[in-house]
């Protein structure tokens, strides 16, 4: 029995090493990824109920690693914020959305903004207003074409602290979303302490619409309680048409999600926009279906 106790612990530490060591190797190279601006965006559109005109998109940040190709956030945000790389990395990514907005401006691409979210850590830094306004006056992005995502998390961490950066935010003119809103702590009094624009229905309640009841109720009272505070509702993690009908039926006023399309680099996104923002046959159709 001992020595299978024994054998056991060595197994666990084992692993325990190799896990430190591959992480402390991922850290490293984060590092080097950082300097060497090793990151690209994806955008993901989004969709308005009313027109289906792509009116906005979200910036997506992919790590292009010179040996594994596309790493996707989920393997490395959580490091960067860990060891507090996701300062650099955020102000990488802000400014890359914001150069790629100017760019689509230039080309004749009109959207009404593009869409950040903002870490929890990088929401609390306390220059993030002038590192904001520095980068929209580098890149000649109107404030009001910003629209930064943040989430309950964030803004629950410190509420006082979070009230005066978003109106700040809000002062200089930025959009500011609610994300995933649904899954935290969030209540009608809560949203009315805080300045934000919109607010975006979690993925969670719209994955089992419309035959899931429970979150069909909480998806409408959401929707109800947002128009009652003059609040643009987005949901996201739409998939299927049956999701897309239920949430125009309850006045969800944008979608994104697979159904539409997934984030996409910007050369197939200026097309997807080309082709939806257009009236014609093909973008007509698709209205149709959803």
């Amino acid at each position: 029995m001992f020595q299978e106790r024994l054998i056991s612990a060595l197994a666990l530490a084992s692993e325990m090493n190799t896990s430190s060591l591959a992480k402390l190797a991922l850290e490293t190279e984060l590092r080097h990824a950082i300097d060497r601006n090793e990151f690209v965006l994806h955008f993901q559109p989004k969709l308005d109920m009313k027109s289906n005109r792509i009116v906005s998109v979200e910036a997506l940040v992919r790590w292009q690693h010179p040996r594994r190709g596309l790493v996707y956030p989920g393997e490395f945000i959580a490091l960067a914020e860990e060891t507090g790389m996701i300062m650099d990395l955020g102000g990488i990514v802000i400014e890359q959305a914001c150069l790629q907005f100017s760019q689509w401006r230039k080309s004749g691409i009109e959207l009404a903004s593009i869409a950040v979210q903002l870490s929890p850590v990088q929401f609390r830094r306390d220059d993030l207003v002038e590192h904001i306004t520095a980068t929209l006056e580098k890149t000649g992005v109107a404030p009001g074409n910003l629209e930064l995502e943040i989430t309950e998390g964030a803004v629950m961490h410190s509420e006082e602290a979070a009230i005066k950066h978003m109106q700040r935010l809000k002062t200089l003119g930025i959009c500011l979303t609610m994300d995933d809103f649904g899954i935290g702590y969030s209540s009608l009094s809560f949203l009315t302490r805080f300045p934000i624009d919109h607010l975006k229905i979690d993925r969670s309640f719209v994955s089992d619409l419309p035959q899931n009841q429970e979150k069909a109720a909480v998806v409408r009272a959401i929707i109800a309680m947002a128009r009652s505070l003059n609040l643009t509702t987005i949901a996201e993690g739409v998939e299927t048409s049956a999701q897309a009908q239920f949430l125009r039926s309850t006045g969800c006023d944008q979608i994104q999600g697979f159904l539409f399309s997934p984030a996409v680099p910007a050369p197939n996104l200026a097309r997807l926009i080309e082709l939806t923002n257009t009236p014609t046959a093909s973008s007509q159709r698709y209205a149709s279906e959803i």
